[in-house]
């Protein structure tokens, strides 16, 4: 078992990387040119700017039992079909249970700003956040040593 980090805009890189570190986990960062992550314990991988292009690097590398960590609903519905254990910056995990409804979100969000419509925007970052990510990483890998 491996971690995958979508770290294009991810807030728990650091968090992850030292989690995976006491759990001696391998951990991947996924990343395009715009982005520059090198994290002790931890391996980066940089992937050109285009359009889904760490998206469908991390899809080729992940393997079933492998924990994913991506805001990206459809990189999540991808991984959830190579039977990975997906989680957001939050902790929430995307199932089969929820994903298409968030899916569904998604592109009911993207009608409404193709439209003219604006939505709000996330609020600023919580330490409760944090602490809900970690604990949620935390379960995920006590379980899989077990």
């Amino acid at each position: 078992m491996k971690i995958l980090i979508d770290a294009d805009g991810c807030p728990v890189v650091d968090i992850t990387v030292e989690v995976a570190g006491r759990y001696k986990t391998e951990c991947l960062i996924l990343c395009d040119t715009s982005h520059v992550f090198e994290k002790k314990g931890a391996t980066t991988l940089t992937f050109s700017k285009g359009a889904d292009s760490v998206d469908f690097a991390l899809v080729n590398r992940v393997s079933t039992g492998d924990i994913v960590i991506t805001q990206d609903y459809g990189l999540a519905a991808m991984c959830l079909s190579r039977r990975a254990i997906v989680i957001n910056q939050d902790g929430m995990e995307y199932t089969a249970d929820n994903i298409d409804a968030l899916l569904l979100a998604r592109h009911t969000a993207r009608k409404i700003r193709n439209a003219g419509g604006k939505l709000k925007g996330l609020s600023k970052r919580t330490s409760d956040q944090d602490k809900r990510f970690e604990e949620k990483l935390f379960q995920l890998l006590t379980v899989a040593v077990l």
